[in-house]
Formats: structure tokens, C-alpha cells, sequence
């Protein structure tokens, strides 16, 4: 449902096949229009084709097939993210570790798609920010792998803790446990439609269910305007071993990993040792591949999360021409009226060397030509 939406909101159906071939999964994609009660949606089905684990694969399994496929390293970090969130719910649910997991229906070829596809259509729609309204949750009961589960399905349930739901008042199951696993990972914040200006809407329809809501999921593509709000994760870390020409690296694999602002400010630490405090700000989605790299590319023991809400200024990327070439600029446009504009710094570098010219004269060239983008 989540991919026929996406697909419905303009991705294009040829990238999304030729990106999904890098998982190496024999399927094919079959997309038809269908009605759920008063709508028209495209239903997706993913069709596999001779896979030889039609009963699952182990998490350990989905992860590797992850790791070694051609994917975008964005797309293939949140795929990685959403499966290792389905894993730890899975593990707890069922008292076992994660490595012990088994995915049934999850570990098949159509749940890995349908997981990568959702990677990938947020990455190819080049969308900044997701929200969504609290999660309708449907009652009864689902025969699974496990047996006769209630609704909503134990997993889902681990999944949802700390989000916001309401009751659906239906008797069927409207949150799947991989549905819940992409909540979790690619939302930012659970509220009611933003204020933005609406560009695409689409729809994704489900199996045909009985009552009186269609089993449809609604996406909405919009821009905001003026300043708009939203939250971040803060990261930090306090380290006083870190070597200070190792920080260059350590930015660049943060910023890599989806980092929005990296900092790095001097302290004075317990026994008057001197010391860093690390600062990373990254939209919450992003939080647990960033510690990652933090573990990874520095000494810390441990990284302390938090988020905030954060109120920001509409801006916009593009190039413009200049006696040194075209150069990125970036528009920044106030809640009042007015605007400003900064050119991007490592092309006015590029231009400047390639130029011989000094980089003040290659920055003002730029944004003097940016100016009268802002109107």
C-alpha cells in the first residue's frame, strides 16, 4: 500500500524496477486499478519469481541480502533500519535474540521489496520530512505463522510503543507488522496534516475489506512556505581522546549518514581533562545511523538522543550562471516577505581554483546573480 501510494504520487515505475534490481530477487511488479468503497486506487502486487524461501528467511539472512546489494547507500540504510526495527520487536515479542529471528511472511521476496521499494520512493521523490496522522488500529484476529494471533498483532503493537494510535472501529487488520516497521523508521512526527502548499496526492489500495473504511492508504506530497516547524534528533557525545585531525573524516561520515549539522565545541571535563562535546542534529528517522558512525569513527562508549522542535525558513537549492560557470546558490525565503541568498562553498572553491581568482570575487558574482531569483 505504501508504494502503490508513492508510486500514485508521481515515482516513476521505471526507476523504481531498475533500483529494485539491484536486490538480485527475481519478481515482477504487477499494478492494476482497483475500488476500495467510493475510491479508485492502484493495488500493487509483487509476483516472485522461483524464490527459493517462500516460507522466510532469518534476520541475519534479510540483512547480508541487504548489504551485498546494488542499492543507493541511503536507500539501503533505510532499508537495513526498518528491518532491524521489525527484528528487535520480533525478539522481544517472542523472547529470543535477534539473530535467532525468523521473518515468515516478512523474510519472503514481496515483504523485501516492498520494504526496499519504500526506501527507495522516498529517496527518488526527494522528501525531506514525513508525517503521519495517529495510527487507526483495527480489532479481531489474524491467522499467521505463529497461529491465531489478536489484533493488533503483538509485533505491531512493540512496534507502535511511544506513537500515537486511535481505533479504527474495524474488524480487520489495518497495521501489518512490516507497515508498522516503516512507520516507525521513516516518520518524523505524528500529528494531523501539516501546513504546506499540496503538490500530488495518492492513494494505495489493500485487500478488499468488509465495513465502512476503505482499505486505502493517502499520501500527500507537499512544500512548506515561509517558516514551518518540525523536530530533530540531537546526538551528543563527550570525548576527550579523540584525535583533533581524525574529526574532518568523522564529519564527513556524518553528514554522509544523513546528519543535518555536526559541531564540535572545546570543554573541560572531569579531572580538568580537556575534551569535545560532539553535537549532531539529524531528523529522528536518521538517529540510529548515526550513532553508528559515532561508535564506529570515534572513541565513545556511549551517544546521549534527544528531540526538539525546530522552526525553520523556506529554502531552495539551484544553480546560476557566472562569468566562473554555474554555481549552486541557496534561497532563503522569510515568513515576511524578502529573502536572502548564500552561494554553495565548495563551488565557488571548485570555480575559484579552476578560475584563478580569489573566492570572494567567484561568491559575489554568484549570489549577485542569485538576487534576482527571489523576485
Amino acid at each position: 500500500m505504501f508504494l502503490s501510494a508513492l508510486l500514485d504520487l508521481g515515482l516513476s515505475r521505471r526507476e523504481l524496477e531498475a533500483d529494485l534490481a539491484g536486490l538480485g530477487l527475481p519478481h515482477r511488479l504487477e499494478l492494476r486499478r482497483v475500488r476500495r468503497g467510493a475510491i479508485a486506487a492502484p493495488y500493487l502486487e509483487v509476483v516472485a519469481a522461483g524464490d527459493g524461501h517462500a516460507h522466510g528467511r532469518s534476520y541475519p539472512q534479510v540483512r547480508r541480502l541487504l548489504e551485498r546489494a546494488r542499492l543507493d547507500p541511503g536507500v539501503r540504510q533505510r532499508a537495513l533500519d526498518i528491518f532491524e526495527a521489525l527484528a528487535r520487536a520480533e525478539a522481544k515479542v517472542h523472547g529470543t535474540s535477534l539473530d535467532e529471528v525468523h521473518f515468515h511472511e516478512v523474510g519472503a521476496v514481496d515483504a523485501i521489496v516492498d520494504v526496499t521499494g519504500a526506501a527507495i520512493g522516498v529517496t527518488r521523490l526527494g522528501i525531506e520530512r514525513v508525517t503521519a496522522s495517529p495510527v487507526a488500529l483495527g480489532s479481531g484476529f489474524v491467522e499467521t505463522e505463529h497461529g491465531r494471533l489478536p489484533l493488533p498483532a503483538p509485533a505491531v503493537l512493540e512496534l507502535l510503543r511511544g506513537i500515537p494510535s486511535v481505533p479504527a472501529h474495524v474488524s480487520w487488520e489495518t497495521v501489518t507488522p512490516t507497515g508498522a516497521a516503516i512507520l516507525r523508521t521513516l516518520v518524523d512526527e505524528f500529528l494531523p496534516l501539516p501546513a504546506m502548499t499540496l503538490e500530488a496526492i495518492g492513494h494505495g489500495a489493500g485487500d478488499d475489506r468488509p465495513g465502512p473504511m476503505p482499505n486505502v492508504l493517502r499520501a500527500v506530497l507537499g512544500r512548506a512556505a515561509g517558516a514551518s516547524a518540525d523536530r530533530v534528533a540531537v546526538l551528543e557525545t563527550h570525548l576527550d581522546d579523540l584525535v583533533p585531525e581524525h574529526f574532518e573524516f568523522l564529519m564527513e561520515r556524518l553528514f554522509e549518514a544523513g546528519a543535518l549539522d555536526v559541531s564540535l565545541q572545546h570543554l573541560q571535563m572531569k579531572k580538568n581533562r580537556p575534551g569535545f562535546l560532539v553535537r549532531v542534529v539529524a531528523r529522528p528517522s536518521e538517529r540510529l545511523a548515526l550513532a553508528r558512525v559515532l561508535f564506529a569513527e570515534s572513541p565513545t562508549l556511549g551517544v546521549r538522543v534527544h528531540e526538539t522542535d525546530r522552526i525553520v525558513l523556506d529554502r531552495e537549492l539551484r544553480q546560476v550562471a557566472t562569468p566562473f560557470g554555474r554555481i549552486g546558490v541557496k534561497l532563503v525565503r522569510g515568513a515576511g516577505g524578502g529573502g536572502q541568498v548564500s552561494a554553495e562553498y565548495d563551488d565557488c572553491k571548485r570555480a575559484a581554483r579552476k578560475a584563478g581568482v580569489p573566492l570572494r570575487e567567484v561568491v559575489r558574482a554568484a549570489e549577485e546573480a542569485a538576487r534576482g531569483l527571489l523576485g
